[in-house]
């Protein structure tokens, strides 16, 4: 049996998966924590790895490996390669003055879609590395190079012994890297920084860039959401919708969306193509807070919800508990619309906040359809979508044919899928965990339209959408 490796470097911990190559099962794991907070040492990231792979046995026998890390966080080195300070991560939002600053700077949002396509935010880096030359001058000067979270871990993976090396994925998350052309876009990083940076070396997907020092390969690596559309085996005409603490649903495109309000990333994927992608704030911290308002658990949240009827007899409830991205609305806030006397029912609130938390989901999609052509299949995966009340009110919401997956380390597996693909030469074709299928009713898709026309008109009415 041939083994591979997939290292899941996420905001909270690191993962790891070995996989059978030919077959994809899992037949060993390991797992550390990272620290929390939005800026931590890079550092940590290696000693989490190295807890997680202190069992010996863990990567006994395994021929390649590669890692998949969390997207955008900035990770500065010395002329030396040492870090200049700890990394901004993602969800670091100190830097949403500079993105607007750097729009401003170079003409507006769609000068930054047409040159990279995507418009910097926050969680952008070249977002961050403005921060950096605005707030911290001095180490700004110091810095020689920025490499991203997952580019860094396999770096120190094979002891450093390549020039840091990244991949189109990962490095289209950056806001400075022309996923089109597959070049670096040197003068927005000038603009952001004001000086010259050693970047990455872009590997190709399927090229092993080095070995750890007991002669496992080393493949490029990539971003999460990279990672995650191979272990899911994303394809065109299929949108992946996850339905996490947050949600995001993208597709794979054979081109590179450009779209101007910042609403669709166009994201490089991990094959050579693109990955457009969408991603919502609310996800299902929202049913959790709906659960505690009713006072029940979440699974008595499920049957409640099914026990009403598509559209929750009118009840709408918009999820933007914590402001939104899909659409761009950061200061919006949740509503509860719709209410009578009749309908102003646990089972009613209850599906209304399901319907609504897939909606937002739902115009995610819509927008991506717009930008990339017909869409006619959901797979859904994620930790709320294990819900049977999710499962059974999505066909509803979306009007599409839907898939649900087991719950499964799908950046992992991804990235254990890439090693494979390095070090065969082949791209394996692993399956992929359903647990069931549901195919929309003529009811399901009279609801899913409607829904959209309600969810549609609150927008414009409340938000000027």
């Amino acid at each position: 049996m041939t083994l591979v490796a997939g290292v899941d470097s996420s905001t909270q911990s690191v993962k790891i998966v070995v996989c059978d190559l030919e077959t994809g099962s899992i037949v060993r794991s390991g797992r550390a924590s990272h620290p929390s907070g939005t800026e931590v040492p890079a550092s940590a990231w290696l000693t989490a790895y190295q807890e997680a792979t202190a069992d010996p046995s863990l990567l006994d026998g395994v021929s390649a490996l590669a890692v998949g890390g969390q997207q955008h966080g900035m990770v500065t080195l010395d002329e030396n390669g040492e870090l200049v300070r700890d990394a901004l991560l993602w969800n670091d939002n100190r830097s949403a003055p500079d993105a607007e600053d750097l729009i401003a700077e170079l003409g507006g949002p769609t000068m930054w879609a047409d040159a990279v396509g995507s418009v910097p935010v926050a969680s952008m880096t070249v977002s961050k590395i403005r921060w950096l030359a605005r707030a911290e001058p001095d180490n700004a000067a110091r810095t020689t190079a920025v490499v991203l979270p997952h580019d860094w871990l396999s770096w120190q993976i094979a002891d450093r012994s390549f020039a840091p090396t990244t991949d189109r994925g990962d490095a289209s998350g950056t806001c400075y890297f022309d996923a089109t052309a597959n070049q670096y876009r040197n003068d927005l990083v000038q603009l952001a920084l004001g000086h010259d940076l050693e970047l990455p070396r872009v590997a190709a997907p399927n090229e092993v860039i080095g070995h750890t020092a007991n002669g496992i390969a080393v493949a490029p690596g990539t971003g999460d959401n990279m990672a995650g559309g191979l272990g899911l085996d994303v394809t065109a005409g299929n949108a992946i919708v996850s339905l996490g603490t947050s949600g995001t649903a993208f597709t794979k495109s054979d081109k590179q969306t450009h779209e101007p309000t910042g609403t669709v990333a166009g994201f490089a994927d991990a094959t050579g193509e693109f990955l457009p992608l969408v991603c919502t704030l609310n996800g299902a911290r929202n049913l959790v807070a709906t659960a505690e308002l009713l006072g029940v658990t979440l699974a008595e949240l499920s049957q409640l919800a099914l026990g009403a009827e598509p559209g929750s007899q009118g009840v709408t409830f918009v999820p933007y508990l914590e402001g939104e991205r899909t659409p761009p609305l950061p200061d919006a806030r949740g509503q509860l619309l719709g209410l009578t006397l009749a309908n102003m029912t646990p089972a009613n609130i209850a599906r209304a906040t399901i319907e609504g938390v897939l909606w937002s989901l739902a115009y995610g999609v819509e927008v991506l359809r717009e930008q990339t052509g017909e869409i006619s299949s959901i797979t859904l995966t994620g930790g709320a979508s294990q819900s049977e009340a999710v499962r059974k009110i999505a066909t509803a919401v979306f009007g599409l044919p839907i898939v649900v997956t087991d719950t499964f380390e799908s950046v992992a597996v991804g990235s254990a899928r890439q090693a494979a693909w390095a070090y065969t030469g082949s791209l394996p074709d692993w399956p992929v965990p359903v647990i069931s299928k549901h195919e929309p009713t003529e009811a399901d898709r009279r609801a899913a339209g409607e829904i959209m026309e309600r969810y549609r008109s609150v927008l414009a009415e409340h938000f000027g959408v």
